[in-house]
């Protein structure tokens, strides 16, 4: 996480020295059907069909009676970078090279987001203390692999692509495209929120936010938005844009003023969009967006800044294809945010927030992507053909930090508060049922779904993996250290500091990283390698044995219910990124989060009281995705990873992935 943070510079400069062409804007009217695809995050199927049988999900119902509803295998492990990926380019992921949300690099032993970063270069000419961008950095994407709309482009099929996870920077080959999950905000974090506070001592170190302490003179507040190093200067500085709040605790309002828009809030109140500019040099701007929170005003004052996101208007980063479509998006609706999971789930879970404050965040993220699918369908419809791919990621977000709302047997369910939102999922599930019926409802009404013609519409409503309750977390770093496959440099934790920096190398043959990574401390691999290649083998079996025999002593159940091997995958010749092995945890077990940091020493066992109650990141038998039809597929699918060849073989379009273009390997 802290890569991308550092190279914020990086990716300003990249859109500051280079403007997008109109790239992949179509090939003339389409042909073939029209197929919509509805990506609902984390929906679960045994929940699914619990709700269709109580008849609150009508339109999903409907769709069951039309084409069928389906269990759809996940990936191996399920994680949403990883489920997602292989939906784009139909391949495991030894092929497309994404196997959790945290990779490590062998030769610095330095963790870094699995997906994508930016990356430094570009020429610069120096003036001054001031560097000028004439070439531009880039974006590295890590994912391998042809996007499936690629080759439905390459065949006279316009595409819409809006939101799809791991697709940022944009692929720049559908037709319109919106990045989605894996989108930075403008420091180049996945979402850095800020809490103004005028309470003393406050500030603390927190994930995911900063809490910035404030003094009040006379009922007026002075301070700053916080932004990026400015990339122009050549020892960089940080761009700050200056705010002024005057408080009325007799109204209990404030108003707030930034740069030449002045509002007014009441306390609980939620402002709209709001334009930042940060000023890099008079004649260059970052522009950003915000929205702000005024939680108190006494006995302290309490303002939460929602993380500045790119502005779609005039975005500086590839978020969109061709480069307009964000602002028109915006033009038509509303700004709205661009970063790739907006639900602010880090306000709940380090205290911030109450869980009704995190749900009506939640809710402003999730209103606006619905109300957005309104106006991208009715552009799709105007088309004679084509593909439209729509992602809705808000039960999945809410769903892990809630999810103990449903589980009475959760070490951190509260009587009181979790009962009240004993509904809550089920609720969220009835407004995905709503966006299937106003999908259909369209359809029927102008594109003749139902008349059993050749070029039927498709309707499919789909989930990259399903959700269970995460009772007990296992620190998989700190039982390797227990069983001597980890030497630590410090065994007291409060000196662990994570991203592997407390392991005593010379003396480590295997360590974790990620949430379901395992690997071998590999001589002519990792950068102090200790284990053969020749002892390898030998080795992962051990582990995998052990590990499979692990007993929680508290509950007297098994920890760890599958473990895969990197053979089972067939990787790209001389891939070093992929675990050796895949730790698959049982029902109600997840790995800690401290050992997916990088920490290395712990409890092994301990009951996870945080707010992040649900999760799917464990066995893949347990936590399937969803398939739900308009009709049957011509070529059924199975999992995840067939569908892509399956929604290619509506148009005609034979196998998917073909052999020339990767290491295409089917189903894991």
């Amino acid at each position: 996480m802290k890569r991308l943070v550092s190279l914020a510079a990086t990716m300003l400069l990249a859109g500051l020295a280079v403007t997008c062409g109109g790239v992949g804007v179509g090939v003339g009217p389409s042909e073939g059907p029209k197929v919509i695809v509805l990506g609902f995050d984390g929906l679960d199927p045994a929940l699914t069909r619990q709700l269709i049988d109580e008849g609150r999900l009508p339109n999903f119902a409907r769709l069951e009676t039309m084409g069928g509803f389906t269990e759809l295998e996940t990936t191996i492990p399920p994680h949403s970078p990883v489920a997602w990926s292989s939906f784009i380019t139909g391949m495991d992921p030894g092929g497309h090279g994404i196997f959790d949300f945290l990779h490590r690099d062998p030769e610095t032993m330095i963790p870094y987001p699995s997906t994508a970063a930016a990356s430094s270069g570009g020429l610069y000419l120096d003036v001054g203390p001031w560097q000028f961008p004439l070439t531009g950095g880039d974006y590295e994407r890590f994912r391998h692999g042809t996007p499936f709309w690629d080759v439905l482009e390459e065949h006279g099929v316009r595409t819409t692509v809006i939101r799809m996870p791991a697709n940022f920077p944009v692929s720049g080959t559908a037709s319109r495209e919106l990045s989605g999950m894996g989108t930075s905000d403008v420091l180049g974090t996945d979402g850095t929120f800020t809490f103004y506070t005028s309470e003393l001592f406050a500030d603390r170190d927190i994930s995911g936010g900063d809490i910035v302490e404030l003094d009040i003179y006379d009922n007026v507040v002075e301070a700053e938005l916080l932004g990026p190093p400015n990339p122009l200067l050549r020892e960089p500085e940080q761009l700050t844009v200056p705010f002024t709040l005057y408080l009325d605790p007799e109204t209990e309002s404030a108003k707030i003023e930034l740069g030449d828009q002045e509002i007014v809030l009441e306390v609980g109140e939620w402002s709209d969009w709001l334009e930042v500019d940060f000023e890099m040099m008079p004649t260059q701007h970052l522009r950003g967006i915000c929205r702000m929170y005024l939680r108190a005003i006494e006995p302290e004052f309490e303002l939460y800044v929602s993380p500045i996101d790119h502005d779609p208007i005039s975005p500086a980063a590839p978020i969109s294809t061709p480069p307009d479509f964000a602002a028109e998006l915006a033009e038509a609706v509303d700004r709205f945010y661009t970063e790739g999971m907006p639900e602010d789930t880090k306000t709940l879970t380090e205290g911030v927030f109450t869980p009704d404050e995190f749900l009506a965040q939640a809710k402003i993220a999730g209103d606006e992507v619905a109300e957005q699918y309104g106006y991208v369908l009715d552009r799709f419809l105007e088309q004679r053909g084509g593909f439209l791919f729509y992602y809705f990621g808000n039960v999945d977000q809410i769903g892990h930090v809630r999810w103990r709302s449903r589980d009475p047997e959760h070490p951190a369910y509260d009587p009181e508060s979790d009962a009240a939102h004993a509904d809550l999922i089920p609720t969220l599930y009835e407004g995905l049922d709503a966006i299937v019926g106003q999908t259909l409802d369209r359809l029927e009404a102008e594109a003749g779904l139902g008349d059993g013609g050749a070029d039927e519409p498709l309707l499919i409503a789909m989930s990259d993996h399903g959700f269970a309750s995460w009772r007990r977390a296992f620190h998989l770093n700190a039982w390797l250290f227990e069983r001597g496959y980890l030497t630590a440099r410090s065994p007291d934790p409060y000196a662990d500091e994570g991203f592997l920096l407390n392991i005593d190398w010379d003396n480590t043959r295997a360590y974790g990283i990620g949430f379901s990574g395992l690997y071998v401390n590999l001589r002519g691999r990792e950068r102090d390698g200790t284990v053969t290649a020749a002892e390898r083998l030998d080795l992962v079996r051990e582990l995998k044995r052990e590990l499979l025999a692990v007993v929680d002593p508290e509950t007297g159940q098994r920890a760890i219910t599958e473990v895969h091997l990197r053979e089972d995958y067939a990787f790209q010749e001389g891939a070093a990124i992929g675990p050796d092995l895949i730790v698959g945890y049982g029902q109600g077990y997840r790995g800690a989060t401290e050992s997916a940091s990088g920490e290395v020493v712990g409890e092994v066992f301990s009951d996870n009281d945080s707010p992040w109650s649900g999760d799917h990141m464990m066995d893949h038998r347990l936590v399937p995705g969803v398939l739900l039809l308009s009709r049957p597929l011509g070529r059924p699918a199975r999992s995840i990873v067939d569908l892509p060849g399956s929604i290619l073989a509506e148009y005609g379009v034979g196998e998917f992935p073909s052999l020339a273009g990767g290491a295409a390997t089917g189903s894991p």
